[in-house]
């Protein structure tokens, strides 16, 4: 056998090995392999209680009734947050008169300075259907305990800090259920026509 068929094999015995983990992950996590079940530590959303913008209360029976995004972060974020948001604003728009038909929320993991009126501001670059949602510590604590969200503080020279973060979107069916991550790693045409099958 020459040097050039072993690395060829040797290559394909990887990737079916990859495939065969990234199947038994997947087939574990949608509850094949459990009998049905989906295991309980891929229980993503749950209960909170937050306000948004315009002070207006919102909690996780809110997202009952059409599907949703829902992404953290927070507003003096340099990059990632206004890139994410910009892009969310963009399959909004790309679904038209249907953006009517999903909600989407900014949850911040910075409720010391992200304020209603830090929000309000804040979310005016982006597409109105954006509701941006605040509270205190401990109600913003259990927001991303429910999604698993990761956020720490960090320190910056002069006393500043910035916030290192979970920057996923996820995506909520009707039912206000976790579906997946939503990609935006694509155009904002072909996410909006994944979006319109869970309306």
């Amino acid at each position: 056998m020459t040097a050039r068929a072993k690395h060829f094999l040797l290559v394909l015995a990887a990737f079916a090995a990859g495939l065969a983990v990234f199947l038994a992950v997947f087939l574990y996590a949608t509850g094949q392999l459990t009998g049905g079940r989906a295991p309980a530590v891929s229980a993503i959303g749950g209960p909170f209680q937050l306000v948004d913008q315009n002070g207006k209360q919102v909690t996780d029976q809110d997202l009952k009734g059409k599907p949703t995004l829902i992404f953290f972060g927070y507003t003096h974020c340099p990059d990632v947050c206004p890139t994410t948001l910009f892009e969310v604003s963009e399959v909004l728009r790309a679904l038209g008169p249907d953006a009517d038909r999903m909600a989407a929320y900014f949850i911040t993991v910075d409720p010391e300075r992200d304020t209603q009126a830090a929000m309000k501001d804040y979310l005016s670059s982006f597409d109105p259907h954006l509701r941006a949602l605040t509270g205190d510590r401990a109600a913003i604590d259990v927001a991303e305990k429910a999604y698993r969200v990761y956020a720490k503080k960090i320190p910056t020279d002069g006393g500043d800090y910035t916030m290192d973060h979970t920057a996923l979107v996820y995506l909520m069916d009707k039912q206000g259920r976790f579906v997946a991550p939503f990609s935006l790693k694509r155009s904002p045409e072909e996410a909006a026509t994944e979006l319109r099958r869970y309306m």
